[in-house]
């Protein structure tokens, strides 16, 4: 008798224990996503540190710990700890595309052979996570734009693409416009690019996003007009979201009429918005920033904030080229 009370008593602590330490793991992990959600990323990372040093088997600490380094651009690290979250939770979609993020940053850096390696492992994962829940939008959109732009050789080509676009359409009509819309603007059939966003535009969608990247679209295509219209559809979902100082920011520098209030809006994107994968970057206003000073010829200005987008995307040539341009002046 004494001996089987002693044992309840053992599992009723060792119950104890594990409810204290799961409380424990999800207070860190709600404090880090409040440090990651305002962009401080390097105070997440060493609070996650600790919480997966008390709490090694929560998948949750690994992934927010993943996402951390990859938006500080520390890409292996977050390679690492995505690994870790998946191989905790293998049926997480979220998981595994963000792992399959992580591997084509990797792909981004690598010469030849080792970046082919890490784009195949990129293009599986993605197709896990649409696997794992169709209904993974991001998951479904990452599949196919590696699709678009990857050779056959590492699992690219335009045939499966299309054939991802129809499956998208079959479970999401809208998402699917935008996919091939986004497909036809790659390949520079811009005609059916111009049906398909004009469609996406008279959806009445209250889908916020949607909208912008139409804004985008018609950004890339150089028609401000049109761009407004898309701006004016965010703004009565939600006049207030903070994408939209980016978005009212470039609409000026392309009309240049109101360059002071260009600038006022692209500074304050960048002083209140973090930077973040799925916002719009701190890299790209910077650059419309550069643009709008040297269409003003503030040359110097201009070079520093081309240079400062370099910094942060050291790959975007056109920038480069700006910056170099510039700075002689």
């Amino acid at each position: 008798m004494r001996f089987r009370l002693r044992c309840v008593v053992l599992l009723l602590a060792a119950f104890a224990v594990h409810a204290v330490t799961a409380r424990g793991g999800q207070n860190s992990l709600a404090d880090a996503q409040r440090q990651f959600n305002a962009g401080h990323y390097h105070q997440a990372v060493d609070a996650l540190t600790d919480a997966v040093a008390k709490s090694p088997q929560e998948a949750p600490l690994h992934f927010l710990l993943g996402q951390s380094y990859y938006e500080l651009r520390e890409y292996t690290r977050a390679v690492t700890s995505f690994e870790r979250s998946v191989q905790l939770a293998p049926n997480q979609s979220e998981y595994h595309d963000w792992l399959g993020k992580g591997y084509g940053r990797k792909a981004e850096e690598s010469i030849f052979l080792s970046a082919m390696s890490w784009a195949r492992k990129t293009h599986k994962e993605f197709e896990v996570a649409v696997h794992l829940n169709p209904s993974n939008f991001q998951a479904q959109r990452d599949l196919i734009r590696y699709e678009m732009y990857a050779p056959s050789i590492v699992g690219g080509g335009d045939d499966r693409a299309l054939k991802h676009i129809e499956d998208l359409e079959k479970i999401d009509a809208l998402q699917g416009q935008l996919a091939r819309g986004e497909f036809f603007a790659t390949k520079k059939r811009f005609a059916e690019a111009d049906a398909v966003f004009a469609k996406v535009m008279e959806s009445n969608t209250s889908r916020i996003g949607v909208y912008f990247e139409t804004a985008d679209y018609y950004r890339d295509r150089q028609n401000p007009a049109k761009m407004s219209d898309a701006i004016a559809a965010a703004e009565r979902i939600d006049v207030d979201d903070r994408r939209l100082s980016f978005y009212r920011g470039v609409l000026l520098v392309m009309k240049k009429n109101d360059p002071a209030g260009a600038e006022s809006l692209l500074k304050s994107y960048l002083a209140t918005v973090p930077d973040n994968s799925d916002l719009p970057s701190h890299s790209f206003a910077l650059e419309w920033l550069g643009k709008l000073h040297e269409a003003q010829g503030r040359f110097s200005e201009a070079a520093e904030n081309y240079r400062a987008s370099l910094a942060l995307d050291p790959h975007n040539k056109p920038v480069e080229e700006a910056w170099k341009r510039v700075k002689e002046k």
